[in-house]
C-alpha cells in the first residue's frame, strides 16, 4: 500500500492533510467529509486501527521500520504533516477570510456540504427501513445539535481531556464537526485559539533565543491545557478509529446512511445566512480572548433578501459544490491508478 504511491500522490496527500486540518478548524465543517469525498477515509480508519497492542510492542522492542509499516506509516505522517501546516497557515488565513467575507466562506463551505451529500449519496443504492432509519437519526442529531446553546468555558484538566476525544469526531466521523461541538462545550476559543496561539508564540519565542516564556504562568498554562487536549484527542482518534472500523465492517449501509444524515443535518450548522451572536458582559461589551478577538457564543440565522451580495453568496455556494465534484474526480482517478 506504501510503496505504490508516486510522487504527485505523497504531495497531493499533503494536500489533503492541509485540507482536513482547516475543515477541522472551522465551525459546522468536518474534516472527516473531505477524507471520505477525496475517497482515502477507510484506509484512514484502517490505518489509525493499526494502533493497536502489536504496535505498540514491536515500537518498546526498538523494531521502528516494521512498526512504520504496520500502521501504514508513510500514509499517516504525509496526511499528519499536512494538517501540522494546516493548523499555523491555512487556518490563520481562514480565520482572516471569515473576519472580512464571512458570508462567502460559509456559502463556499455551504456549498461543500451540499455537494458532499450528492457524492456520498449518488452510488448508495442499500435503501430499506433500517437505512432509512439511519438517515433520519443522523439528519435528527445533526440539527439538533446546531441549535444549543453553549456552555461556559472550562480549562479542568479533565475536561480538556474530554474536549479532545469528542472534538477529534469530526476528524472521523464525517458530518460532525468537532470545531463546532467546542463551541457547545465552550471551549472552542481556549483549546483551538488561545492554546495553538500560545505554542505558536512559544515556537517564535525559542527561534529567537528567548526562554522567558518558561516565567509566565499563563502561558504555561496555555501550554498544559494544549498538552492535555492533544492527548485526548489522540486517544479519541485511536478509540474512534477502532470503533469505525468494525462498525464499517459490519454495518456498512447503516453507517453510511447515518454519514448521510450527519452531513444533511450539518447544512443548519454552517448555513451562510446567519449573524453571529457573540459573548458579552453585563454592561453589553464584548469578552475578547487573549488575541483581542471576540468571543462566539452562537450564530441566528435568517432567510436573506434577494440581492447583489445574496446572488454573489449562490455563486460561492456553486464554487463550493464545484470544488467538492472535482475533489471527487480526482478520488476517482487515485483508486483507479491504485486498482
Amino acid at each position: 500500500m506504501q510503496s505504490t504511491r508516486t510522487f504527485t500522490d505523497k504531495i497531493f496527500l499533503v494536500l489533503k492533510g492541509l485540507g482536513m486540518g482547516a475543515a477541522n478548524k472551522v465551525p459546522g465543517v468536518s474534516g472527516g467529509v473531505v477524507a471520505f469525498v477525496a475517497g482515502f477515509y477507510e484506509e484512514f480508519i484502517y490505518s489509525l486501527q493499526k494502533i493497536n497492542g502489536k504496535a505498540f510492542k514491536l515500537f518498546i522492542n526498538g523494531r521502528f521500520k516494521s512498526f512504520f509499516t504496520y500502521i501504514n506509516g508513510r500514509f499517516l505522517s504525509l496526511l499528519f504533516f499536512g494538517m501540522i501546516i494546516s493548523y499555523f497557515s491555512i487556518s490563520k488565513i481562514l480565520d482572516y477570510l471569515i473576519i472580512h467575507y464571512e458570508l462567502y466562506v460559509w456559502s463556499v463551505f455551504f456549498g461543500m456540504i451540499i455537494g458532499s451529500i450528492y457524492y456520498i449519496s449518488k452510488d448508495f443504492e442499500d435503501w430499506n427501513y433500517k437505512t432509512y432509519l439511519a438517515l433520519f437519526i443522523g439528519i435528527t442529531i445533526g440539527i439538533s445539535i446546531s441549535f444549543l446553546d453553549p456552555a461556559k468555558e472550562n480549562d479542568n484538566l479533565w475536561f480538556v481531556f474530554i474536549c479532545g476525544i469528542i472534538s477529534v469526531s469530526g476528524m472521523t466521523l464525517p458530518g460532525f464537526s468537532g470545531s463546532f461541538i467546542l463551541i457547545l462545550l465552550g471551549n472552542y476559543v481556549l483549546l483551538l485559539v488561545d492554546s495553538v496561539n500560545a505554542l505558536y508564540d512559544s515556537f517564535a519565542d525559542m527561534l529567537k533565543g528567548d526562554f522567558s516564556f518558561m516565567q509566565n504562568s499563563e502561558r504555561l498554562r496555555m501550554l498544559k491545557v494544549l498538552t492535555v487536549f492533544t492527548l485526548g484527542s489522540f486517544t479519541g482518534l485511536v478509540t474512534f478509529s477502532h470503533v469505525l472500523s468494525y462498525i464499517l465492517k459490519n454495518y456498512k449501509s447503516i453507517t453510511t446512511a447515518s454519514i448521510i444524515g450527519f452531513i444533511v443535518g450539518s447544512l443548519g450548522v454552517v448555513w451562510p445566512f446567519k449573524k453571529t451572536v457573540y459573548k458579552t458582559y453585563e454592561d453589553g461589551s464584548f469578552l475578547t480572548d487573549s488575541t483581542g478577538t471576540k468571543i462566539i457564543e452562537n450564530y441566528k440565522r435568517f432567510i436573506p433578501e434577494l440581492n447583489q451580495e445574496t446572488y454573489l453568496a449562490i455563486l460561492f455556494t456553486i464554487l463550493g459544490i464545484a470544488i467538492v465534484l472535482a475533489i471527487e474526480f480526482y478520488g476517482q482517478k487515485t483508486r483507479k491508478t491504485n486498482a
